[in-house]
């Protein structure tokens, strides 16, 4: 597509769907200036990523006509907007059925057979449904997993857990109505209810949508103490805490903060980072489904004390149930003056806006975050500056994931000096792990730091079958593995790095002797390739050519060096990549290598 507007004209259902979302348009709509002579395109373009949701939602694709209609009303060039469209796999840009069957291929699942399922089903595609392959659903201790999406005037969507071919039939015949009656929250905390968890504390025991129950157990108790002590004392003990952030890069929480709160210039944002995209995470998702009420409280808590008027939380499009729990709370706390204009009568003022992903892993980068929501390709930036001096609409910017931000609760209730005692020198607190796997009690589990990755499985059920320990997969794709004689490693930050792995955001995916290493890491390197953004050569070349390297290794025929070359590949894109994709994008593949002699 060229940067003029299309010919094909939008049809009714599309000029709808626009207008449910930008209001009933005008002729010149696009092109109109405010009163102080600022082009009003600047204050649209947000709009873009949630008007090509509202157009795929409508019919299931974005027509030219649509994606042309879009472009005059936001005024944003064609080419643009199909670049931002482009972008993103969960939009079709070519007339494909309204309803899609996901099946998930990616590393849990395809541990048991989600690869097959696939094969079983995809034959059933027609002209009224479209069963295609997905990467990771986030839904792990489901796995199989499979997400059916439903276009109309009443869009639905409903994942679908321990998917079979009988279940994906059914989802393809009936669609996602057919799968109202969801896992409930406790299926994926087999702690549920235990005495001494923090974060998981109300999971599977509080009704999510209601924020009575939640204040019964202690909710908005913590925003109480946060308004009472001021702002720069909540900096203090979020300091004190030793709190580092838990997405994987380990950063100082309190720091962060602080350095927020002491930028001059306004508006500031904070952005929850939700789009835990990792192959094999899937904490955040149930933390935002089974008490999304915790999230806004610790929201409101950070925007109060670094100064943070509006709030994004940044949502994986796999997500529905977490979506609904969240705009149910956002909702009831507006209602309850606890968010919106002067909340709790503090005298500060603070929103939030869920904003809905379209299928990029490359969007869990916080500055591709920023352009996503700025309704540009989700790329990262070249930092600096760094968000907490310029970051979404070059503003000062808090960015903290889910599991993150959860943790100031306990902090504000408790105390900084208290959390810090709970854990290791080194890692502060309890951390929530992702179990998946062979393993026969999945789920999220929260353990305090210092916990050895053998107690953790033995919490897990240990192995179902008879096969034998081939490796734990730590962190993720982005990871790396440890062996069986290695299980005893403590699960702290430091005990991690000496053994070669990362904790990065939880992952814990249990290898049995059974699993076929090659074909898991062929599914890697495919990951990789697909999910890199193309913006930098190092990691849009090199991720294509590790895949390719590992296929011969794998599948054949081998080359004389391959081994050598793949290496080479991998270090060039840790030196040169501009974000951490490229950066990691070869640490499991080499660790199995090196870990496990696979690939020799």
């Amino acid at each position: 597509m060229d940067v003029r507007y299309p010919d094909a004209e939008p049809t009714v259902a599309e000029v709808e769907a626009l207008d449910s979302l930008l209001g009933v348009s005008t002729v010149s709509e696009g092109w109109q200036r405010d009163l102080g002579g600022v082009h009003r395109a600047a204050d649209m373009r947000s709009l873009l990523l949630p008007a090509l949701h509202a157009l795929n939602d409508r019919i299931g694709f974005i027509s030219q006509g649509g994606l042309g209609e879009l472009s005059r009303r936001l005024d944003v060039a064609p080419a643009e907007a199909y670049g931002v469209a482009s972008f993103y796999s969960l939009f079709s840009l070519e007339p494909v059925a309204p309803r899609t069957v996901h099946v998930c291929i990616d590393l849990a699942c395809a541990l048991v057979g989600g690869d097959r399922l696939l094969e079983e089903t995809a034959s059933d595609s027609d002209g009224s449904v479209r069963i295609i392959q997905s990467p990771c659903l986030g839904m792990c201790e489901q796995a199989p997993a499979a997400l059916v999406s439903d276009a109309g005037l009443h869009a639905h969507e409903a994942a679908i857990g321990r998917a079979t071919a009988v279940s994906i039939r059914r989802a393809a015949k009936l669609g996602a109505a057919a799968f109202t009656d969801e896992t409930p929250i406790a299926a994926a905390v087999p702690q549920a209810g235990n005495d001494g968890l923090s974060l998981l504390k109300r999971l599977g025991v509080v009704d999510p949508l209601s924020i009575d129950d939640y204040r019964r157990t202690g909710g908005y108790e913590a925003l109480r103490r946060a308004v009472a002590i001021g702002a720069a004392r909540v900096i203090d003990e979020v300091t004190a805490s030793k709190l580092v952030g838990r997405g994987g890069a380990a950063f100082p929480a309190g720091r962060k903060w602080a350095a927020v709160a002491s930028q001059p210039a306004r508006p500031k944002y904070l952005v929850c980072n939700a789009d835990e995209s990792e192959p094999g995470t899937f904490k955040d998702r149930v933390v935002m489904e089974g008490d999304p009420f915790a999230v806004i409280e610790s929201m409101t808590i950070a925007a109060f004390a670094t100064g943070c008027e509006q709030g994004y939380i940044y949502l994986r499009g796999e997500y529905p149930r977490a979506r609904r729990h969240l705009l149910n709370a956002i909702a009831v706390a507006r209602s309850r003056r606890l968010l919106g204009d002067n909340i709790m009568d503090a005298g500060f003022t603070f929103d939030i806006q869920v904003f809905r992903g379209a299928g990029a892993y490359i969007c869990g980068e916080e500055t591709a975050i920023f352009n996503s929501i700025e309704g540009y390709r989700g790329e990262p930036r070249s930092k600096p500056p760094f968000p907490v001096e310029a970051g979404l609409f070059a503003k000062p910017t808090l960015v903290n994931n889910v599991e993150t931000l959860v943790n100031v609760l306990p902090i504000i209730l408790g105390g900084g000096d208290a959390f810090a005692a709970v854990g290791t020198d080194g890692s502060a607190g309890t951390k929530l792990f992702c179990v998946s796997g062979s393993v026969a009690a999945p789920g999220v589990y929260e353990v305090p730091f210092g916990a050895t990755l053998a107690e953790l499985l033995i919490m897990a059920g240990g192995f179902p079958g008879p096969a034998q320990l081939r490796g734990v997969l730590l962190g993720g794709a982005a990871g790396g593995f440890v062996r069986p004689d290695q299980i005893d490693l403590p699960l702290t930050f430091e005990g991690a790095r000496a053994a070669g792995a990362t904790l990065g955001s939880g992952v814990v995916l249990v290898v049995d002797s059974a699993a076929d290493i090659s074909a898991l890491l062929r599914r890697i390197a495919a990951f990789f390739r697909d999910e890199s953004c193309g913006q930098c050569v190092p990691c849009r070349v090199g991720t294509v050519r590790q895949e390719e390297i590992v296929h011969r290794l794998t599948i054949g025929p081998r080359r004389d060096g391959d081994l050598a070359l793949l290496a080479e590949v991998g270090q060039v894109m840790k030196d040169a990549s501009i974000c951490g994709l490229g950066q990691t994008a070869s640490s499991a593949i080499e660790s199995a290598i090196q870990q496990l002699g696979a690939l020799s």
